[in-house]
């Protein structure tokens, strides 16, 4: 399915409600893990909003091969080399879940665990339709 994001896409996402992309850098939250920070941004063409999608720490993906809803995929920040990750840390602003960019050259751990929850009846996850990002480990 040429509609369909395929292993190792490198893209944007955006939130749906805000219209902000999610996006990291080099910066590391001042309270709670003190890892680096993910946030999102109003900035269309904000360079360190690229993730690529990689496949889950367990079993890798070939590159190319379209992912399939509720699959358990890696997000690798493009420019930092580090994972989108979570655990049970509260976050600055909003007191939810913190959301920090973690590992060395993609090399992280089972907090670098996302399924990709698809919000339509398609099979694959295709660019044009909304996901949620669910964190396997603690289930937020």
């Amino acid at each position: 399915n040429k509609d369909a994001v395929t292993c190792g896409s490198s893209f944007k996402l955006v939130n749906q409600q805000s219209g902000d992309r999610l996006h990291s850098h080099d910066v590391k939250y001042g309270s709670g893990s003190g890892q680096q920070s993910v946030t999102g941004t109003p900035n269309a063409d904000d360079v360190n909003s690229y993730w690529q999608v990689r496949g889950d720490i367990r079993s890798d993906c070939e590159r190319g091969a379209p992912i399939k809803c509720d699959t358990v995929i890696r997000l690798y920040h493009v420019t930092t080399h580090r994972n989108l990750h979570s655990h049970n840390y509260p976050s600055p602003l909003s007191n939810n879940q913190e959301v920090s960019a973690y590992g060395e050259e993609g090399v992280g751990d089972e907090g670098d665990r996302w399924k990709a929850v698809c919000t339509t009846k398609n099979d694959y996850w295709l660019r044009k339709d909304p996901i949620r990002l669910q964190h396997v480990v603690t289930g937020k």
